[in-house]
């Protein structure tokens, strides 16, 4: 089992009183922390997989639900959000169940947001799971063994069962993962009427990983309205698939104000959906590759370490631009990503000046200060 980050946090929470959740894409390990928390306990499980699960927990009463506890002090709810009126069914668990310890995991944020905010505001903490993060993936292969895998981490990515399964059968574990995930969870949403041009637009993201999105473009591409094409961007970015970056703007003329960029959560995935595993010396998407790395894991850093930064990237009408911009309090930092040691980078003196920033070049030998945050 590779041990998270995110663990010793989660079990300080542990009865504290309030339900613990922790929410992420399919297959990055939530239910393997949760059980692994609950080895040895007695506690009573319900799989939001499981259509009779999910029938008894359809909106029941507080008698129905103390018949399906039994008694027990530890409840765990497995993919949650396949449950119509969950929020209810857990706020009556939380309010009328006061000894019990609620566990819950959700593989995506279609309904569960919506559903919980407000039924469990103050009844919960909430934890988001991601792939295998570089430090994770360190800690359990040794310093030599990542940095010798780092190509291999670009091409296959994070996936837990990827890293497992590092013996020629990376393909097709992330062939079943894109199947059963990428396509079950995000088509089962009622608003996906059209399979066949999701998938073309999500091969058309792919495709643009850190370049600046055009939904006018992509929605030439696919042959949809610009307004179907942001609503489906939105329902990948709930399903865990991607992420979007926001242009920073504040005080320079001509800054880019609505700008997005999109960026998957894993490498892997981005590589399985266009179906491309070459070596990066035969590839000319290296740097989308390198970049997406970096975007992922420092997103996953500043998650786990709860460091409130926001995450940007920078670009005017005359083309000036930071690949990365991050900002913490008040304090602003400039980072450009390039593969090579050798290249070199060249930060606009107008964001550095204007902003009082702090301009980083990350590359292949300086890139774990980026991807490993210290507390």
């Amino acid at each position: 089992m590779i041990n998270r980050t995110i663990t010793p946090t989660i079990e300080n929470k542990i009865g504290s009183g309030k339900a613990i959740m922790i929410i992420g894409p399919r297959q990055v390990g939530k239910t393997t922390i949760i059980l692994d928390q609950l080895k040895g306990k007695d506690f009573t499980f319900f799989d939001g997989d499981d259509p009779s699960i999910r029938t008894e927990l359809d909106t029941p009463n507080t008698e129905k639900i103390r018949r399906l506890i039994g008694g027990k002090k530890i409840v765990f709810i497995d993919e949650a959000q396949r449950i119509n009126g969950i929020g209810l069914t857990l706020k009556i668990i939380t309010d009328q169940f006061k000894d019990v310890q609620l566990w819950i995991s959700g593989s995506s944020s279609f309904n569960l947001f919506n559903e919980l905010n407000e039924p469990l505001t103050g009844r919960k903490w909430e934890y988001e799971l991601y792939p295998i993060s570089w430090e994770e993936y360190e800690n359990h292969v040794g310093y030599l063994k990542a940095q010798q895998s780092l190509e291999s981490r670009l091409i296959y990515g994070m996936y837990p069962d990827v890293i497992n399964n590092e013996n020629g059968r990376e393909k097709e574990v992330l062939r079943n993962l894109v199947n059963s995930y990428l396509y079950r969870d995000i088509l089962s949403h009622g608003e996906i009427r059209k399979p066949e041009v999701l998938e073309k637009l999500v091969q058309g993201l792919a495709l643009q990983v850190g370049s600046e999105v055009n939904y006018n473009e992509l929605s030439q591409l696919v042959s949809i309205s610009k307004d179907t094409v942001q609503r489906y961007i939105e329902i990948l970015e709930k399903g865990y698939v991607i992420f979007r970056l926001r242009s920073f703007n504040r005080n320079v003329r001509n800054e880019i104000k609505r700008g997005r960029k999109i960026y998957f959560y894993d490498n892997g995935i981005r590589n399985a959906i266009i179906g491309e595993f070459g070596s990066l010396d035969h590839r000319q998407d290296v740097g989308m590759l390198w970049e997406n790395f970096l975007v992922s894991e420092r997103i996953k850093q500043n998650s786990y370490k709860l460091t409130f930064a926001k995450s940007h990237f920078w670009r005017t009408a005359q083309q000036q631009e930071i690949d990365y911009v991050e900002q913490n309090g008040l304090k602003l930092k400039a980072f450009e990503f390039k593969w090579n040691p050798k290249a070199k980078a060249r930060f606009s003196k107008t964001f550095l000046n204007t902003y009082e920033a702090e301009g980083k070049l990350i590359n292949r030998d300086n890139f774990r200060e980026f991807v490993i945050l210290e507390e």
